[in-house]
């Protein structure tokens, strides 16, 4: 259908407006984590707020209340479990992958290139975009918890105590 009628796009034009200025008040009040860098659990509450959203938008069957309360579910359960995470390092682990080394001392490490479902191009690529061309260099590639790559070179390793707790990296140099 091309058009049913003009109350049924007032209606999107009114509540649109409406849920849109409600979602982004409720990130501003749920805080900056909520638009971060994601990790899994963030992007599956960032597509379930936009589900949300289009649904309230585009079904007359969900009633603006209904559509506020399933926000207001989403974002409240996005801050409860970031507070308990940030309190509960046992929560933490749960809820988000540790950080794993992919690269130590320039060289690669296959096995968790293997377990972390990624190539060594991706690796190389990473380091390329840091600016260096040479993985002997390269004190360690770091597959953080949001998926992105971490390069650090040698000459900015220092004693290691950044990389404390990344999954195959020795214990930092005291």
């Amino acid at each position: 259908m091309w058009f049913d009628s003009w109350a049924d796009i007032l209606r999107v034009l009114i509540v649109g407006a409406v849920s849109y200025a409600t979602l982004v008040g409720l990130l501003r009040v749920s805080g900056k984590r909520t638009l971060g860098q994601l990790n899994a659990f963030d992007f599956v509450i960032t597509v379930a707020l936009g589900s949300t959203l289009a649904t309230i938008l585009l079904s007359s069957d969900v009633a603006y209340a209904e559509g506020l309360a399933a926000l207001v579910l989403l974002a409240g359960l996005q801050f409860l479990v970031a507070w308990v995470s940030a309190r509960w390092p046992a929560a933490r682990n749960t809820i988000t992958a540790r950080p794993t080394a992919l690269v130590m001392g320039g060289r690669l490490q296959h096995e968790e290139l293997r377990r972390n479902r990624l190539t060594e191009s991706e690796v190389f690529q990473a380091v390329r975009v840091s600016g260096t061309g040479d993985l002997s260099t390269i004190g360690a590639v770091v597959l953080e918890t949001n998926g992105t790559l971490s390069v650090i070179p040698h000459s900015s390793l220092g004693t290691g105590a950044a990389l404390s707790g990344v999954v195959g990296y020795p214990s930092p140099r005291a």
